[in-house]
């Protein structure tokens, strides 16, 4: 990491950090020593910039600089009271990509006759260094990327939580207890090896304890992953069985627009049919499958690859609607496929209700108790809100998602796993009246993978992966 700030610290990056569009505003983007200089080139000043006042300027042609290309506002945001820590200054001009593009070249070329070492800042390297000047910790960075990429409101809240230390506000407590119980045997160890190196300083029981209390939080933030995970990454949702039972009817209505074809031949659908809609917050991916019926008799070859592409949908699910036609009694092949689905999220919909009439009633209402059956007519909606409500309960999303400072991606994981795992080691030494050396050793490796959590013990090709997947300009 030593590397990377003295890197940091010597170059000024540029970049255009608002993707440009037709109509709008392009930003572009620079932060380091020469910052203020090398943008005072390419605009007209007539006083020098201030810290977080916003300064009308003209645009002007590096080459004839009494040649305007465009009007734009320059903001200065000068260091250590930055996003970076550094030296910031943003143009804010037509989204022209010409223009844009026109400032970019500019700034590299009079850093070059400055001789000073300017580039283009690379993916991430804005918020890399944030993070490397104190200014943020490695999960709010983290949360940067979460937001930029979030397709939800829920998640651009829960972002929005995370960047404003949700994570560190959980775990602060738990790294305290910790600190403060490696303090506590280190100083009864120095006590200990002086004249009274027979008494007991710290009793098991209280260094039990004082695991323990430190356990119960971590162990709470690692069972929120499965929460963060499904808000940040989503699922998928596979509609599958037989031919005509109203698939792409029902996948039309939960998307709210027709986009899957529908007729009342079977087999419309011959291959799978996906799309995005946004649940409770919860991004999603429906997918129409092609109806599935047993033996291969009268099948064409696009009908079998329908099949097996549906076969491969159904397998990568995270949670499967196995529909059945409410007006017809259920075949020995659906009952197969149904008992395929046992231990794993699932829901069985009856749809078609609709068309139901006295003694076609094949739903047999004493099944539907369990809230794994549900009723549904997509011609009338009948049952849609029951539907959504279960398949937010299959994926254990029911309540609230918005839990703060929830884990979210598997490095979060490994560093409280790895903690917690020392702990446990910690426990067990404690329990077999090891020497406190030996619970230290433990402890210290728990501090050291809560500490790589926020990033204060972090690796530079770790860091190098995560800002990596950021765009260019944050």
């Amino acid at each position: 990491m030593e590397r990377l700030v003295s890197e940091l610290a010597v170059d000024t990056i540029v970049a255009i950090s608002t993707p440009p569009g037709r109509g709008g505003i392009g930003i572009v983007r620079f932060s380091g020593p020469e910052a203020l200089e090398i943008a005072g080139r390419l605009v007209t000043l007539e006083r020098p910039l201030e810290h977080a006042r916003a300064r009308r300027v003209r645009v002007v042609d590096i080459e004839d600089r009494e040649k305007t290309i465009d009007e734009a506002v320059v903001t200065a945001f000068l260091g250590p009271r930055s996003y970076t820590g550094e030296t910031v200054v943003e143009i804010a001009a037509h989204g022209s990509p010409v223009v844009l593009e026109a400032m970019v070249r500019g700034a590299l070329a009079e850093g070059a006759r400055m001789g000073a070492a300017v580039r283009l800042a690379r993916p991430g390297e804005f918020t890399q260094r944030a993070f490397l000047a104190g200014r943020m910790d490695l999960t709010q960075a983290e949360a940067v990327g979460d937001l930029i990429a979030a397709q939800t409101l829920e998640q651009a809240r829960v972002a929005a939580q995370q960047m404003g230390g949700a994570i560190a506000r959980r775990v602060t407590p738990a790294k305290g207890d910790l600190l403060h119980l490696i303090a506590l045997l280190e100083a009864g160890m120095d006590f200990a090896s002086g004249e009274l190196d027979d008494v007991e300083i710290v009793p098991p029981t209280v260094i039990a304890a004082a695991i323990e209390s430190v356990e119960q939080p971590l162990a709470e933030l690692a069972a929120s992953f499965r929460q963060g995970q499904l808000l940040r990454n989503g699922a998928a949702i596979a509609l599958i069985g037989p031919p005509n039972a109203g698939k792409s009817s029902l996948f039309n209505r939960l998307l709210e627009r027709e986009r899957a074809i529908v007729t009342p031949l079977p087999g419309t659908t011959r291959d799978t049919v996906e799309e995005s809609l946004a649940l409770g917050g919860i991004p999603l991916r429906l997918i129409d499958t092609a109806g599935l019926r047993g033996g291969v008799e009268g099948m064409d070859a696009v009908e079998e690859m329908g099949i097996a592409r549906s076969h491969e949908a159904l397998a990568d699910a995270d949670l499967v609607l196995l529909l059945h036609d409410a007006t017809l009694a259920v075949t020995v092949e659906e009952l197969r496929l149904e008992a395929s689905l046992a231990g794993r999220p699932h829901l069985i919909v009856y749809n078609k209700v609709d068309l139901l009439r006295g003694e076609e009633e094949w739903v047999d209402e004493a099944e539907l108790g369990d809230g794994s059956r549900i009723r549904t007519s997509a011609l009338t909606g009948e049952g849609l809100e029951t539907l959504r409500d279960a398949i937010l309960a299959q994926l254990g999303a029911a309540g609230s998602l918005a839990e703060s400072g929830a884990l979210n991606n598997f490095r979060q994981q490994e560093a409280v796993g790895s903690t917690l795992a020392a702990l446990w080691a910690a426990a067990a030494a404690n329990d077999s009246g090891l020497p406190h050396e030996l619970i230290l050793m433990d402890l210290h490796r728990a501090l050291q993978a809560l500490d790589s959590l926020t990033g204060v013990t972090t690796a530079d090709d770790i860091l190098a992966r995560i800002f990596a997947t950021f765009c260019i300009g944050k």
